[in-house]
């Protein structure tokens, strides 16, 4: 499926906001990630997608048929974790099971290593998405080791694996 990773700009509001409607998307997300999925939520995410762009982090629409379908970010860490990345993304239902996140991540990854100067890039999906974990291992993610009941989501504990990739 023919796809591509563009800046985030305004027109995107509606089509994002449709996108991300969907609490199958917003299951294995962080809290800040909002179900339902609104035209403001929409707008507020971009306005902080392109300062984020602006900061030197990378932050991608993913765009199908002319719309944003997904998202992949690439936000530096800090502190003695400087030299690291971490790495998140999402992609509507309807778009899943196509290769178009692998192959996001792969692009965004190269992106970080050469342009950021990061070495390392982490990702920490919750332990029983399986796909996104399939995902990160095509990559040539790591996994590194399970946090137990680290995320509480719903109601719920759950753990979460962390990954690694490392610029060779």
């Amino acid at each position: 499926m023919d796809f591509e990773l563009r800046d985030w700009c305004e027109p995107f509001a509606r089509s994002l906001a449709e996108s991300a409607d969907d609490e199958r998307v917003a299951a294995f997300l962080r809290d800040s990630f909002p179900h339902p999925y609104d035209l403001r939520a929409a707008r507020e995410f971009i306005s902080f997608a392109v300062s984020e762009t602006r900061n030197g982090n990378i932050y991608r629409a993913v765009v199908a048929e002319n719309r944003a379908v997904g998202s992949v970010s690439l936000a530096k860490l800090e502190d003695v974790y400087r030299k690291s990345a971490e790495i998140g993304y999402w992609l509507a239902p309807v778009f899943w099971g196509r290769g178009i996140m692998t192959e996001a991540v792969r692009r965004v990854c190269a992106e970080g290593f050469s342009r950021m100067g990061v070495s390392r890039i982490i990702a920490e999906p919750f332990a029983e998405n399986a796909a996104s974990r399939r995902v990160l291992e095509k990559c040539g993610f790591a996994l590194e080791g399970i946090k137990k009941m680290s995320v509480y989501k719903n109601g719920a504990f759950s753990d979460s694996c962390m990954y690694a990739l490392v610029r060779e």
